[in-house]
């Protein structure tokens, strides 16, 4: 039995022209030895799997290789790169420091580039992970990195450039790996299928590359199982079920019964899915990367954006054309909804559910939110709708049934007005004038359903008019010195506070115009009116002033001090003796039989 090789071993470049998808880093080394213009130390950064120490291998072989090609490319048939490709040779040290990370393993490294090389002009090292490396090993490491024999040089690796120190960063030539595009990944998977004799379906290798995420070997150790569980020929079907991946029909079938409301079907398609043992979010998430394709094919210029195949671009195109773009971007913000809630749900499935119920009833909402307003204008009147129903190629729906009632009730009440026997003449002399209301007032209260109708500025400024002179009457009815004074009076009844009550008493009152001029004894008590708010509304409610202002003026000579009754002096323990005698002789006797005395202050 042959010895079994894992394509990502077997098909590992050997040329820089057969990396995949970085194109931009090997031309760039390319043109550095063309030029030699080749830099000491080198940092590949990028997502795993992409070839960053690919293409270190392939730059060290091209270094000590003894016939270049033209196009700089390792002959791969000298003893340079026989040895190398065979792990002998001593030129090229490679280092994983994920577990070399230590400072006496960096010690080791700075000891092994004072000696030259044997054979070839350069010395390689290699160190993978570099970001695993401790802090005191980078340090170790900065003298030589910076500084190094003109014979070695370092290619440094890592798929987390943030976690290295930037006097690293700094020391190095940085060459920054992408992910690997699908197209090109689906190609190198066809020619190796070629080589290996393996038919397999477009779609089939699609999927593999979309399941890869970015990474060349997850995708081709993914072909590896794949090739092991079907045999030769790679079908659609076998690629889904041994990947666990639903089906491409689940959601274009699912976008159908969606779009034309079936919500039965709609159902039935989620349980089954759920019961093909796949989770209620990973559903809902693929259903917007569905959406989201579909918006994609709405416009030509976005169509390259689809990393799908050509049989399953031509699905998607269709279906775009039938579904509303409104429909795609409110069912993608449910969906998106529904994947930030789903952790918190404790009914994970029934909140799925409503989701999907929700998006069955997106074109509904839509056309719901469509129509336009109800207003006077546009209900039409009964005669209008009878010619409109009269005339040929047209149905009109009947008329609800709350417009039949109110026509009704108009009906009665012109009949009624009609019936009404005239007034006497008399009667009508008694009865009060009718007020005359301008034309602008009465469209405005004038509503056929009822519903409120927004003024106009100049409707606006008719009635700020009027409130200016109503309350312009009423300050003129109500505004006076006598009432002032009354009111002030009742307030100052009302007061339970006494430095504010006393202040209030003492304060002096004038009316000029609309202003209250009070006359205060200190800035105190000019504060204290100040921030006593209930006196300003008192005031403009009971005079029915809403412009009154206070202003106030300091009258030293009505200070409060001045109108308070002056403290007494306290009395000692020999007038209140004094006093008691007076009052009651007792009060001596009792002294003097008990032999009391009396403490002089």
């Amino acid at each position: 039995m042959s010895k079994f090789v894992v394509s990502a071993l077997k098909y590992r470049p050997a040329r820089f022209d057969e990396v995949v998808g970085q194109e931009h880093v090997s031309q760039t080394l390319k043109n550095a030895l063309q030029s030699d213009h080749l830099a000491h130390a080198f940092l590949f950064c990028g997502p795993r799997g992409i070839g960053k120490t690919t293409c270190a291998r392939i730059l060290a072989k091209a270094l000590n290789c003894r016939d270049v090609a033209k196009d700089f490319e390792p002959c791969n048939a000298c003893e340079s790169c026989q040895a190398f490709n065979e792990n002998a040779s001593f030129n090229i040290i490679e280092l994983d420091a994920a577990s070399n990370n230590s400072v006496e393993h960096i010690r080791a490294l700075v000891e092994q580039v004072r000696f030259k090389p044997q054979q070839g002009k350069f010395k390689v090292f290699i160190i993978d992970e570099v970001h695993m490396l401790s802090q005191s090993a980078f340090n170790a490491f900065l003298k030589t990195l910076e500084e190094p024999p003109p014979y070695a040089i370092f290619i440094l690796a890592t798929t987390e450039k943030h976690k290295i120190i930037p006097t690293i960063l700094s020391r190095c030539q940085i060459f920054d790996f992408k992910r690997i595009q699908i197209p090109e990944m689906v190609s190198h998977l066809e020619n190796i299928c070629k080589k290996e004799g393996i038919e397999a379906d477009v779609d089939a290798l699609h999927i593999i590359a979309q399941k890869a995420d970015g990474s060349l070997r997850d995708a081709l150790s993914i072909f590896d199982r794949i090739v092991s569980f079907s045999g030769e020929k790679i079908s659609y079907e076998d690629v889904i079920s041994n990947l666990n991946v639903l089906d491409y029909d689940y959601f274009f079938q699912f976008t159908n019964a969606l779009l034309v409301q079936d919500l039965p079907n709609v159902m039935t398609i989620f349980d089954e899915v759920v019961r093909n043992g796949f989770e209620a979010d990973i559903f809902v998430n693929e259903l917007a990367v569905h959406f989201r394709n579909l918006l994609v094919c709405k416009d030509a210029q976005t169509l390259q954006l689809l990393e799908v195949s050509d049989s399953l671009k031509e699905r998607y195109q269709k279906q775009a054309q039938i579904a509303p773009a409104s429909f795609l971007l409110t069912a993608l913000n449910l969906a998106n909804d529904c994947d930030i809630n789903y952790k918190m749900a404790r009914h994970k499935r029934l909140q799925v559910e409503m989701t999907l119920i929700k998006m069955a009833y997106i074109n509904q909402a839509v056309e719901l939110a469509k129509m336009p307003p109800i207003t006077p204008q546009n209900v039409a009147s009964p005669q209008k709708k009878t010619l409109e129903t009269n005339a040929p190629g047209r149905v009109e729906e009947p008329p609800p049934p709350s417009l039949i009632a109110e026509e009704e009730m108009a009906k009665k009440e012109k009949a009624s007005e009609k019936k009404l026997p005239e007034k006497p003449v008399s009667e009508e002399l008694d009865s009060p004038p009718i007020k005359k209301t301008s034309k602008k007032t009465e469209l405005r209260n004038h509503s056929t359903l009822g519903t409120p109708k927004l003024n106009s500025l100049d409707e606006l400024e008719e009635e700020v008019q009027e409130a200016e002179t109503n309350g312009a009457a009423k300050q003129e009815s109500r505004l006076s010195s006598e009432n002032l004074k009354k009111t002030w009076q009742q307030y100052l009844q009302k007061q339970a506070k006494t430095t504010t009550k006393n202040i209030l008493k003492n304060a002096g009152i004038s009316l000029n115009g609309a202003e209250i001029i009070v006359t205060v004894g200190s800035s105190l008590a000019e504060n204290t009116l100040r921030q006593e708010n209930n006196l300003m509304e008192f005031l403009r409610e009971e005079l029915h002033a809403p412009s009154l202002e206070f202003r106030f003026k300091i009258d030293p000579e009505k200070a409060l001090s001045k109108s308070l009754p002056k403290r007494q002096k306290p009395m000692t323990d020999s007038e209140k003796y004094w006093k008691m005698k007076i009052r009651n002789p007792l009060v001596d006797e009792m002294r003097k039989r008990f032999d009391l005395s009396i403490d002089n202050d």
